[in-house]
């Protein structure tokens, strides 16, 4: 990868983090403190909680996303030369991959095996018929 290619997936990287941190959390919607506590309908709550669950959800994800890229940009910065090259192969990660996921550790393959016995774990209709 050359040089030009890594700076511009740091600033890819760099830009997406400022981008989440501008976001911010999603707020949390407030539940009722009691039962005497008056304005929110009984109907209403399991609204508010799947909205809840939702946010924090929100919030986990966009946690997990931006401790990727921050590995991302130390890795580019303490190893530039192996930025951008499979963590299990070793084998350059496709440009594609790196444009559309530029905190990727693996290419394809190897991300795909990983991932394997997730799957195989998953169960059709058809298994227990």
């Amino acid at each position: 990868m050359s040089p030009e290619e890594r700076a511009t997936l740091g600033q890819i990287l760099r830009d997406r983090r400022a981008l989440l941190i501008e976001a911010g959390d999603v707020p949390f919607e407030q539940t009722r403190a009691g039962a005497t506590q008056a304005g929110v309908d009984d109907d209403q709550q399991p609204h508010i909680e799947m909205s809840q669950a939702l946010a924090s959800n929100r919030n986990r994800v966009r946690g997990q996303e931006l401790q990727l890229i921050d590995e991302a940009l130390l890795r580019l910065k303490t190893d530039p030369e192996m930025f951008g090259h499979c963590e299990v192969c070793e084998e350059p990660i496709a440009a594609q991959r790196l444009l559309a996921m530029p905190h990727a550790r693996m290419c394809v393959r190897c991300q795909s095996k990983v991932e394997d016995p997730v799957r195989r774990a998953r169960r059709k209709i058809t298994d227990y018929v």
